[in-house]
């Protein structure tokens, strides 16, 4: 019989137990903040009607984009990011939900498209959204910048600082209407904006797109900053105003980690205010870590009442697979998961053994038995070395009959004969 494959998909990820446990430290303390500041957490159905995912007919554009089937009549597919699901939900339950409504996602999140390093088909994303019903306090950008900013810090210790950069999609909407661009020469102008430090011939494009004095314009904004334009029209210096009262509020909440560039555009056609991105101080070659900004109009779609928010992502595995592949976590804090391994010395010291496993367990300490009882004392040692665990707590005969334990420590090798309750006040008392 010929063996199946072991290897995962394309695509897919599976990490070590050593790995996950970092993974899953990390993705709780960054979830502890959001919950600390009041944002509810949402866990929504992985699989959505095809209709709610896409408002395209042709399959075979957007299969190369999304994982689509369909049961009976009825055509579904995978959910590719938190928005989508995100607008059906708070369309749905409108009238449950009190606004300004503050959520997050921590979901797996599948793509059909081709996998390749950083981008995967099935991945786990932070999502977080502040929404209000036709209107919506500019203040809560800053705060949706602030709390991301709370979640890094939060896992600083693996990932090292991060900062954030600042754009605004107003301001460009300003620029562009005082430069006098027709609709298609703003589309080029955005993207080349966009894509700023990945293509080489920045300026030139610019002129051919836009004309030179345009393209000279639009440069000057990166050479000589945006506040030189602050009175070139009335836009620009509302524009202006609103980055300068953003970076205000920032710094008041302690963010000092920000900086405004307005390189930072986000592809995302439904932005259009303030935008911004993360990025590692240790690790720029990663690129954005995170993001986000405003939009206008979240559940257009869904519902006649216009719902406005802003909202940010975190590509989360992106983040944390690509540090632990290249070994830039220091996974120490995470080699010893078991404070306590259980051995068992014979088949009638299994019942007694199993009452201190209890016992331990109930204590909250991490303990793992040996129920292996007619092995060798020797194996039942090495296993509790491999797991790593901090003291092997060792049942025999005379234990059983004395209702005593013996407790080696596993670092210095040292052990005693102890009462249970001694056992427990040694093993919390050592982290």
């Amino acid at each position: 019989m010929d063996l199946k494959p072991t290897k995962t998909l394309s695509g897919f990820i599976e990490l070590l137990p050593l790995q996950q446990r970092c993974f899953d430290e990390c993705a709780m303390r960054m979830q502890k903040v959001l919950k600390t500041a009041g944002f509810a957490h949402l866990d929504l159905p992985a699989i959505e009607r095809a209709e709610v995912l896409t408002d395209k007919d042709n399959w075979d554009e957007i299969e190369t984009q999304m994982f689509l089937f369909q049961k009976g009549d009825t055509k579904m597919g995978l959910r590719y990011d938190g928005t989508v699901g995100l607008s059906r939900y708070v369309a749905g339950h409108m009238n449950d939900l009190v606004f300004p409504f503050r959520a997050y996602q921590f979901a797996r999140n599948y793509r059909g498209e081709r996998p390749q390093r950083g981008r995967y088909r099935e991945f786990y994303q932070m999502d977080l959204d502040i929404m209000g019903i036709d209107n919506l306090s500019e203040n809560y950008d800053a705060e949706i910048v602030a709390t991301l900013a709370d979640a890094y810090k939060s896992v600083e210790e693996f990932i090292g600082p991060v900062n954030v950069r600042i754009g605004n999609r107003r301001f460009w909407n300003a620029m562009f209407a005082y430069l006098g661009l027709n609709d298609a020469q703003q589309r080029a102008a955005f993207v080349l904006i966009d894509k700023k430090d990945k293509i080489k011939d920045f300026y030139e494009g610019l002129v051919e797109e836009t004309g030179e004095r345009a393209a000279k314009e639009i440069n000057k904004v990166f050479t000589d900053g945006y506040k030189c334009f602050a009175d070139a029209s009335d836009a620009l210096k509302s524009a202006v105003a609103e980055l300068d009262k953003f970076m205000e509020l920032l710094d008041s909440m302690g963010i000092k980690n920000a900086q405004i560039d307005l390189g930072i555009m986000r592809g995302h056609a439904y932005y259009t205010g303030i935008v911004f991105e993360f990025f590692l101080d240790n690790f720029p070659e990663l690129g954005a870590i995170g993001g986000g900004g405003r939009y206008e109009d979240l559940a257009s779609k869904f519902s006649k009442t216009k719902i406005i928010g802003v909202g940010a992502a975190v590509g989360f595995s992106r983040l944390m697979v690509a540090l632990l592949d290249e070994n830039k976590i220091d996974l120490s804090k995470f080699e010893r998961p078991v404070k306590a391994a259980v051995l068992v010395m014979g088949g009638e010291q299994v019942s007694f053994a199993m009452s201190v496993l209890a016992e331990l367990r109930k204590a909250g300490i991490s303990a793992v038995p040996y129920l292996d009882a007619d092995k060798k004392f020797k194996n039942q040692i090495e296993f509790s070395d491999k797991i790593k665990a901090d003291f092997s707590i060792i049942i025999g005969e005379n234990e059983r009959v004395a209702n005593v334990l013996t407790v080696k420590d596993m670092n210095t090798g040292q052990q005693q004969n102890i009462t249970l309750d001694e056992t427990l006040k040694l093993l919390n008392m050592v982290k």
